[in-house]
């Protein structure tokens, strides 16, 4: 059922990170175009830890909605629950769709306007510049990260990184771990691997941290590197509830349609897809769904709908400003090569332009 004022039909987007909002910014010339998000900006978010002790990249890499959704409608609110004909929200708002694409990734809980977020950042730096010692808690992409725009900014700070698992980066292979924990510690960057920090015991301003083993940190500041977890909750009491898996995540074809439905789709981080999760390959995602709803708001057939593929397991993680440990199909490597592919503008300059920013 198209619009009843354009005649065009009506697509909810669902999530405003880096995957809804480019499926939007792809579908808002051919449809009427809702964006649900309860902020009133994106984010590159694989950027961020650089923002901490450069405040000044996040002017770039924090961008309002209505910068590149210029042709839609954004509720600014969180989506609550699915009907087969609408999407609920937390507004109270009913906003009916004829095609649907879920996009919520991440529970994250940030600021709703694009000066506090940078504000935030604005902050972090600030701490950041004023503490000797720095305890990082998770030692995934955004730790090993933070750890190394810190060894390369702050040589002079004690950086500690405590890690719950056996290895780094335990997301690629051991080669690449290792050479990222060697990257690490030849910088003076204390790393702990195997232990858990106690956060429930700690209070605001307690400077001593105690790890699972009874080990004793100290530490001015510290910042949570932790893997958040998948904003699903709110589509298991929908009509979509038997689409979501035991991990929370959504169940999707190879045509990125949820499980059992033929207009709703889900793309980034959520899909139960298996591979990395990563930005890049939000952006495939959202291009392709993009694509799909197209092709079928204009009477396609079936058969022609694109395929999404996964790839090879390929990984970039900066390390500072100049180096990087990147894994690629035949080969892992560290040090500047890799760091000229990514560590210098972080993809920022790039993704502004795929938005058109």
């Amino acid at each position: 059922m198209a619009s009843e004022t354009t005649g065009k039909n009506r697509v909810v987007v669902v999530g405003g990170g880096i995957a809804g909002a480019l499926a939007a910014k792809s579908l808002q010339s051919d449809a009427d175009v809702v964006l649900i998000d309860p902020k009133e900006y994106f984010e590159i978010t694989w950027a961020s830890m650089r923002a901490k002790v450069e405040p000044s990249v996040s002017e770039r890499m924090v961008v309002k909605h209505k910068d590149y959704f210029t042709n839609g409608r954004l509720a600014m609110s969180s989506a609550v629950g699915v009907t087969e004909t609408h999407v609920l929200t937390a507004d109270g708002e009913s906003i009916p769709y004829d095609y649907l694409v879920i996009a919520t990734g991440h529970n994250d809980n940030v600021p709703k306007t694009r000066s506090e977020r940078i504000e935030q950042y604005q902050a972090d730096y600030n701490k950041i510049e004023s503490a000797d010692s720095i305890l990082i808690i998770g030692g995934g992409p955004s730790g090993v990260e933070l750890a190394g725009e810190l060894a390369v900014d702050f040589p002079g700070k004690k950086v500690t990184l405590v890690h719950s698992r056996l290895r780094l980066l335990d997301f690629v292979g051991a080669k690449a771990s290792k050479k990222a924990l060697d990257w690490l510690t030849s910088r003076k960057v204390e790393v702990i691997l195997d232990q858990l920090v106690d956060l429930k015991s700690h209070s605001d301003g307690d400077k001593t941290f105690k790890t699972s083993t009874g080990e004793t940190i100290v530490a001015d500041i510290h910042f949570f590197c932790v893997g958040k977890p998948l904003s699903s909750s709110w589509i298991k009491d929908s009509v979509l509830n038997e689409a979501v898996d035991a991990r929370g995540r959504v169940m999707v074809d190879e045509h990125l349609r949820v499980k059992g439905r033929k207009n709703v789709f889900a793309i980034g981080d959520i899909t139960d897809i298996p591979e990395m999760k990563q930005g890049y390959l939000a952006q495939k995602h959202a291009l392709l769904a993009a694509k799909n709803v197209k092709l079928l708001m204009d009477g396609g057939k079936e058969s022609k709908l694109a395929s999404y593929k996964t790839g090879s397991d390929i990984a970039i993680i900066s390390l500072g400003r100049k180096e990087a440990v990147a894994q690629f199909p035949f080969t892992t490597i560290v040090g500047c090569i890799p760091g000229l592919i990514k560590s210098k503008d972080l993809f920022i300059g790039k993704t502004r332009k795929t938005m058109g920013v």
